[in-house]
This record gives C-alpha cells, sequence and structure tokens, in this order.
C-alpha cells in the first residue's frame, strides 16, 4: 500500500482592508446577504436565519447560538469567539473560513460542505457533522467529545490535539488525513480510520484502539 499523502492546509480567508461596521441585528435574517461587514458582540441567537449569506466579513464574539440557519452559506470570513451552541447549520455551505474560539455545542451539520475551513480552540462536542463533506478542513485544539462523522467523507483534514472521546465514526470515510495528539478514548467505529496518517506515538499512545480494530486482546505482562 503506497504512503498516505499529508493533508493540505485550508486556504484563508480573503477579506478586504476595510469593513463597514454592524452594530445592530437585522429585522429579518432569511436569505439577507451580509458582504464586507464587521459584526462585533451582534445578537443574532434563536432567529430564523434560514440561507443566510455572509461574504468578506469578520464576526467577533457574535452570538448565533440556537439559530435555525438551513443552507448558511459562509465564504471568506473569520469569527472570533461567540456561540453557535446548538445552531442548526444544515445544508450549509463554508468557504474559507476561520473559527476561533468558538463555542458549537450541539451545532449541526448535516448535509454541510466545509471547504477551506479551520477550527482553532472551539468548543464542538456533541456537534454533527452527518452527512457532511469536509476538505481542507484542520480541527486545532478543539474538544469534539462526542461529535457525530456519520457517512461524512474527510479528505486532507488534520486533527491537532484533538479530544475525539466517544466520537462517532460509523459510516465515515478518510482520505489524505492525519490525527496528531489526539484523544481518542471510547471512540466509535475505529475501523474507521483505516488510511490516516499517525505518529509512531500517537499510535502507541492508541494502541487499544488501534489493536480493537484488528480484534487484539491486550493484556498485562
Amino acid at each position: 500500500m503506497s504512503p498516505t499523502t499529508a493533508p493540505l492546509p485550508p486556504a484563508e480567508p480573503d477579506l478586504p482592508e476595510a469593513l463597514e461596521p454592524l452594530a445592530e441585528a437585522p429585522p429579518d435574517l432569511r436569505g439577507l446577504e451580509l458582504r464586507e461587514r464587521a459584526l462585533r458582540e451582534v445578537d443574532l441567537s434563536a432567529q430564523p436565519a434560514h440561507d443566510l449569506r455572509i461574504v468578506e466579513s469578520r464576526l467577533d464574539e457574535v452570538d448565533l447560538s440556537d439559530t435555525e440557519a438551513r443552507g448558511l452559506a459562509l465564504r471568506d470570513v473569520r469569527v472570533g469567539g461567540g456561540s453557535w451552541a446548538g445552531t442548526n447549520a444544515d445544508s450549509a455551505r463554508l468557504e474559507r473560513v476561520e473559527l476561533r474560539g468558538v463555542r458549537l455545542t450541539g451545532a449541526t451539520f448535516r448535509d454541510a460542505s466545509l471547504t477551506d475551513v479551520s477550527f482553532v480552540d472551539c468548543r464542538i462536542d456533541l456537534a454533527g457533522f452527518r452527512f457532511c463533506e469536509l476538505l481542507n478542513v484542520s480541527f486545532d485544539a478543539c474538544r469534539l467529545e462526542e461529535a457525530d462523522f456519520y457517512e461524512a467523507k474527510l479528505g486532507s483534514v488534520l486533527f491537532t490535539g484533538c479530544d475525539l472521546t466517544r466520537a462517532s465514526l460509523a459510516g465515515a470515510t478518510f482520505t489524505r488525513s492525519e490525527l496528531r495528539g489526539c484523544r481518542l478514548e471510547a471512540i466509535g467505529n475505529p475501523e474507521r480510520l483505516r488510511g490516516v496518517r499517525m505518529t509512531m506515538a500517537d499510535a502507541v499512545q492508541a494502541v487499544d484502539v488501534l489493536a480493537a480494530v484488528v480484534g487484539i486482546e491486550i493484556v498485562e505482562p
């Protein structure tokens, strides 16, 4: 079997130098397009936001928690802090997006497409990526406990220093992907990790998980 190729880093968002501030939440987010805007400490939570489109913008400490945002589209966006907890982002399309320090507990991205997306120091526990397509995506120092990757397609995805305890990989497929320094205790369907890259130190650390894949029973000497 030929060596697995290392994942590609996500392309960074391309933002204009000047952004127009948006201080207040629009009255209706459904189908709205926000372009070249700077949103800071804006509360958009618990609103219908189907097909909301945000382009070439920055979101700092914005609250999108419990928002019904099916069909959400983000392109060339930086997100710093704030909450997407419980957000329904099913069928979302994210392209060249950076999320840093964002809480996404319980958010759902069913049937979503994530291309050139980076998650840095985010809490993504209990989140759902069912049937999601992830291409050139990185998870850095993220909490992904009990995240659900059922039937997800992960291409060129890098997990670094993440907690994947009890995450579900049922039906997931990995190509050109890598795990470094991650916790994999009680991960579901570990056989779906077939083909991923790991350092020798990480493989030794996860020997019980990897042994279970091939039916090896670990016993004390």
